[in-house]
């Protein structure tokens, strides 16, 4: 888009501290870094494979590797479409754009090999879900693959005081389908915290203290569950400038969208020298909005991405990533 420069700084909308620490458990098989996720197959990571159709269960040995795909619920499962490149003897390797996946906050997928064998990951793997077709379980399991990861350098830090004595600490929420094992918090001299990359979104959680699940004491942001308790919620934001070029003589130029209700007042652009621009945080998801230039309504004219609103008007769409 040549007018909508939208400069995407993360901003943090959160109720909960933030610092840097990190998480003493790896997940097998991808790594996520900025906006790319690096899938890796190390042959030697497996012992075991099951051969497409017949279920017949193989050693590496059995036969020789010509190519590896990465198969998963990202691609339908496609055993060809995801090819991976040779790195050596042992490790192959695919890049793709974070953007290339749905909002979805997690997905399965496995390492097929030549087109025909499934490399099989353990129980012992941390980021693991049980097979499951057609609603049958196949007695073999999947990896998963988390938006939300681990990270030193991440934007939002779970920290959670006291409970000094407790054994462990594990923070589950939304963002990894409320897994009990999967984010366990590290300690420290205040109490318990675990620093993750997430996408903007809003999202609910709870911590889980030697096996009792409680809200954030922290937190005052917070929604009833079934379970007539509560879970947290945070929602992480996106810094977006939306930018009009043009229109020098225009006496005010309002924005107005689905983000603050359609408000005819309250978001005031600023004038600059190409024209006007706003910059604000939104939340993950899809946000209709348009401009309204001394009274009167305009969708974007550079932005080329629009639809119909429930009341048949037509909007100029974003995606806020």
């Amino acid at each position: 888009m040549k007018l909508i420069k939208l400069h995407i700084a993360l901003l943090l909308f959160a109720l909960v501290s933030l610092s840097v620490f990190a998480q003493n458990k790896t997940f097998k098989g991808y790594t996520i870094e900025n906006d790319t996720v690096t899938f890796r197959f190390d042959v030697r990571d497996y012992s075991k494979f099951t051969k497409e159709h017949t279920g017949q269960r193989l050693e590496f040995g059995d036969f020789n590797i010509a190519h590896v795909s990465v198969s998963g619920a990202f691609n339908n499962w496609s055993r060809e479409g995801w090819k991976m490149t040779k790195i050596n003897n042992y490790i192959y390797e695919l890049k793709k754009c974070i953007a290339d996946f749905n909002d979805a906050f997690s997905w399965e997928f496995k390492y097929v090999i030549n087109d025909a064998y499934w490399a099989e990951p353990t129980k012992k793997d941390g980021n693991i879900s049980k097979a499951i077709k057609n609603g049958r379980r196949l007695g073999v399991y999947n990896l998963k693959m988390y938006t939300a990861y681990p990270s030193k350098n991440g934007n939002v830090t779970f920290k959670l005081k006291g409970f000094k004595d407790a054994k462990k600490v594990v923070l589950a929420g939304s963002f990894n389908k409320w897994n009990e094992h999967l984010f366990e918090m590290n300690k420290t001299d205040y109490g318990w915290e675990l620093t993750l990359q997430m996408k903007p979104d809003v999202y609910q959680y709870r911590f889980i203290v030697d096996g009792k699940w409680m809200e954030d004491p922290h937190n005052p942001s917070k929604i009833p569950n079934e379970f007539n308790e509560f879970n947290s919620v945070l929602n992480i934001q996106k810094h977006i400038t939306f930018a009009l070029v043009g229109y020098p003589n225009a006496k005010e130029v309002i924005l107005a969208g689905s983000f603050n209700n359609w408000n005819e007042h309250a978001i005031k652009m600023k004038k600059t020298k190409d024209g006007w621009v706003y910059s604000l945080p939104l939340s993950g998801g899809k946000h209709h909005y348009k401009f309204i230039i001394d009274g009167e309504w305009i969708t974007d004219p550079d932005n080329p991405v629009r639809e119909y609103d429930g009341d048949g008007h037509i909007n100029s769409v974003y995606m806020v990533k």
